[in-house]
């Protein structure tokens, strides 16, 4: 397993994936107490943190698959925030007989198509690289930051975030992504699994409509975290532990 992970704690295991642009460091609130009863197993993807960065195609999916097989997981509760959900959802969609649960954190979605003004908001992003310092302001600057941004994990969001862009741009060889077929969007129906969705209230419009369309699972609850932007597992992790702790134990 060449990806760089860590393992807390004893009992049914829970597999968390976080956000593109921090790394596994973004759950250092969360894990402490979802380990007093739980194994909880974090990662940095591949291209994040530790990990080593991609020279091919990237395969989320399956990195997934292979680190919780290394570790002799036969059935994990999964825990994606963003694109980390996006690829919880698609692997509970492919392996659903290895996933317990399933907990998003305003996730995207495979097929997903993004409206005008935030393509154009992530191509005005993109436009100032391959210039780090920029790059990172202006992602940390959307309206998906903006209370994260003035509160105390300002700088802690803002030191990975500019650790995710050195890497990107010093190390990275292949940025294309392999996801499974047909999307996401077109098989949700299909997901048995019991799912709990959470969003803060200070988000991109796309991700209230990406939660629309998680409507269609046949086993959800949907959770909105107020005075909570994108980051919430930095601004209320005790909020996103209860919800956790309450979905896991419950019948």
């Amino acid at each position: 397993m060449d990806l760089n992970y860590e393992v807390h704690g004893t009992g049914e295991p829970i597999v968390m994936i976080h956000s593109p642009g921090v790394d596994m460091r973004e759950w250092k609130y969360i894990v402490p107490h979802l380990a007093q009863t739980n194994e909880v197993v974090i990662f940095d993807g591949r291209g994040a943190g530790k990990s080593p960065a991609p020279v091919e195609p990237s395969d989320f999916v399956n990195d997934v698959l292979r680190l919780i097989d290394h570790l002799g997981i036969e059935k994990a509760t999964l825990v994606g925030h963003s694109m980390g959900g996006q690829i919880a959802t698609d692997f509970t969609l492919t392996y659903p007989d290895k996933v317990k649960k399933l907990v998003l954190i305003s996730p995207s979605l495979t097929g997903f198509k993004y409206s005008s003004e935030f393509t154009e908001w992530m191509q005005k992003v993109n436009s100032v690289a391959p210039d780090v310092e920029k790059l990172v302001e202006m992602s940390l600057s959307g309206p998906n930051y903006s209370i994260t941004m003035s509160s105390p994990h300002q700088g802690f969001l803002y030191e990975m975030t500019r650790h995710y862009m050195n890497k990107v741009f010093t190390e990275w060889k292949n940025f294309e992504i392999i996801w499974p077929e047909p999307p996401a969007i077109e098989r949700l129906h299909e997901i048995k699994a019991s799912t709990l969705f959470i969003q803060g209230d200070k988000e991109w419009e796309d991700l209230y409509r990406i939660s629309e369309h998680f409507k269609q699972v046949q086993s959800i609850r949907f959770i909105i975290v107020e005075g909570a932007d994108h980051m919430v597992t930095l601004t209320h992790p005790e909020k996103i532990v209860n919800y956790i702790d309450l979905f896991l134990h419950q019948g």
